[in-house]
């Protein structure tokens, strides 16, 4: 007997989120928090806020997106500094502009804390229910349809589906139809997309196992602890979190990899299983292996998942192989002979869209008012994940308040790096930030993330009067720091203490800013001189690399000044491509189908060279003499 099921207003809202990882959790966040109506879809509320993968927060460039999230008012930040484990600097050894804040985090803690923090907001409801049609009426969202005809009107929708959207696990010859770690996952909306406009593609992932830590032999690993004198992610926060557990550090070895060489014809990635994109740089242990056959070992970090469990995670042995190979493999690693494997690594596959099909808003280019953010999108990780969240939630929130839309350059922030690297030149893998991809890194320091971007999060109303009046007056403790920087000691007491460093005798009395610029660490100044010990760590930081990187500063600003030049030339939108004159073929192409907002942006896009940003220069020359 068939079962007619009925259509029934479910709930009434102005937009809602579907998913509710790091991407859906800042995108609620963000409407719910400038009074927008907001519901929020997850397919299990288990499953807010979760770390799949690896349990941590940050690292190189992921930590700056992070701090540039907290600045704009977002929560992940604040959330990563209540439940971390531990929190280290990385690439300390190096240039300021790539060093990043990373933290081990606790997975459950941070999925409690996340979840109270969406249950507690007003403006927000969470309902557990699968999205399977985006409904619209004349090319805009007009709402949403669950599984069980279920229906929410609403004006905008944001989608966040994560690596779950038609999500298959794969571990040996065993396909699975699952999202990761043994969720549900999301298997009608897939469809309904394509019917609407989206071109999807397939993209793959992956995971290690988890040990039961009592059985891993820690004397043969190297220990990694965290980092005391530092400070949090947030700038909401008041102090560095504890460190309350280490981290360990193996290699794999020969051994290893001949077990991994010798059952390639059971690994899914090379015998035709697995027939999707992969993380280029995030590979499997049999990529590792495979790719790089003139390395005898690689990083196995053994970290903790969380304090209520005795789960760690092996970061770099990521892998699909069948189970008896990953026992076999697991256990050739040092510290890892007699460890037992509580959670088998895998594989996993799941839809995707291509960025280039939407706006630098994250809106969607076919139809009004829906916004896609996170791995939809093909990108990995969650900072990158949240940070989209954050733009998509602001910019429909924006729409819906009938106010100007809200996005970042690529000189004001690595999100703008991000963004623009997606909805300009797409991406064929999965996308992950790193500091490289920014040309002007120097200017987006993770130390400085407030000063470029609090304001901005004020005028579009997501940063609070505390979080802005704390941006204020780390800001005016920040100048008035510079300004003690001038202060002179007398050449008496400033010619011993430079001798130290091989300088010669000084003609006159020396400022800190000079000896700054002289490469002495401020930390011995404060000593020697018990000088500026009652700022905290983070204004130190700032006001130091202000100072002692003062001229590539400025060469760091011209050139953001140059390249705003391209930024200010605006593209109208009207532009037929392919009736201008001396454009190559595959240039007309792209930019027809990107539609760039301004030369900048057409010259970043792949396909389009030099030349033909110049005959777009002398087109828009000739038009505005018209």
């Amino acid at each position: 007997m068939n079962t007619i099921r009925k259509t029934f207003i479910e709930y009434t809202a102005d937009a809602v989120v579907v998913g509710a990882g790091h991407a859906g959790c800042e995108a609620a966040l963000a409407l719910a928090r400038t009074g927008i109506n907001t519901v929020l879809m997850t397919l299990n509320l288990d499953s807010i806020g979760f770390m799949p993968c690896n349990p941590s927060i940050g690292g190189t460039a992921k930590g700056h997106l992070v701090r540039e999230i907290d600045a704009l008012g977002g929560e992940m930040g604040i959330n990563a500094d209540k439940t971390a484990l531990q929190i280290r600097m990385l690439n300390v050894g190096k240039g300021a502009a790539v060093q990043s804040l990373r933290a081990q985090s606790d997975k459950n803690a941070y999925h409690r804390e996340m979840k109270k923090v969406l249950e507690t907001t007003p403006n927000l409801r969470i309902v557990q229910a699968e999205a399977s049609e985006i409904l619209v009426e004349n090319g805009k969202c007009v709402g949403v349809r669950t599984e069980y005809d279920g229906v929410i009107p609403c004006k905008c929708v944001i989608l966040c589906t994560g690596t779950y959207l038609n999500s298959e696990t794969i571990t040996g010859n065993v396909v699975k139809k699952s999202g990761p770690n043994g969720f549900s996952n999301a298997t009608n909306l897939t469809k309904n997309l394509i019917e609407l406009g989206f071109n999807v593609r397939r993209f793959k992932t992956g995971t290690p196992a988890r040990l039961d830590g009592r059985t891993v032999d820690y004397s043969k690993c190297e220990i990694q602890n965290g980092d005391d004198d530092i400070y949090p992610f947030s700038f909401m926060s008041d102090k560095a979190p504890e460190n309350k557990t280490p981290c360990y550090l193996t290699y794999t070895n020969l051994k290893t990899h001949e077990i991994i060489l010798e059952n390639l014809d059971r690994s899914p990635l090379y015998n035709g299983v697995i027939q999707s994109t992969g993380p280029r740089y995030c590979p499997s242990i049999e990529t590792k292996v495979v790719r790089f056959k003139d390395k005898d070992r690689h990083q196995i970090f053994i970290e903790p998942e969380g304090a209520d469990t005795l789960e760690v995670y092996a970061q770099g042995l990521s892998t699909s192989m069948p189970h008896d190979v990953q026992r076999t493999m697991y256990s050739s690693v040092a510290g890892l002979e007699n460890a037992d494997i509580v959670r088998y690594g895998y594989a996993i596959e799941y839809d995707c869209i291509d960025t280039l099909d939407i706006l630098p808003t994250l809106e969607f280019k076919k139809i009004e008012g829906i916004y896609t953010a996170g791995q939809i999108n093909g990108t990995s990780g969650y900072e990158e994940a949240a940070a989209q969240g954050l733009m998509a939630g602001l910019n429909a929130s924006l729409k819906l308040r009938g106010l100007p839309p809200f996005t970042l350059r690529r000189d004001e922030a690595y999100i703008g790096v991000l963004i623009d690297d997606l909805v300009t030149k797409g991406t064929d893998e999965p996308y992950r930030m790193m500091t490289s991809r920014a040309e002007h890194r120097i200017c987006l320091r993770q130390d400085n993330a407030d000063f470029r971007l609090t304001e901005k999060g004020k005028e579009v109303g997501l940063v609070t009067e505390e979080r802005y009046q704390k941006y204020l007056q780390r800001k005016a403790e920040y100048e008035r720091l510079l300004a003690e920087f001038q202060t002179r000691v007398p050449k008496k007491d400033a010619t011993p203490f430079l001798a130290k460093y091989g300088y010669g005798e000084p003609s006159g009395s020396v400022s800190y800013s000079d000896m700054l610029k002289r490469t002495i660490p401020l930390k011995d100044i404060m000593a020697e001189f018990n000088v500026f010990g009652d700022y905290k760590k983070d204004v130190l930081e700032t006001a130091e690399i202000t100072v002692r990187y003062e001229g590539y500063l400025k060469q760091g600003n011209e050139l953001i000044e140059r390249a705003k030049k391209l930024e200010n030339k605006l593209l109208p939108e009207n532009i037929d491509y392919e009736k201008i004159g001396g454009l190559r073929l595959e240039a007309r192409e792209k930019l027809n189908r990107i539609r760039p907002f301004n030369l900048g942006q057409a010259s970043r896009i792949s396909g389009v060279n030099p030349a033909d940003v110049s005959v777009l220069m002398v087109y828009l020359a000739t038009t505005n003499e018209k």
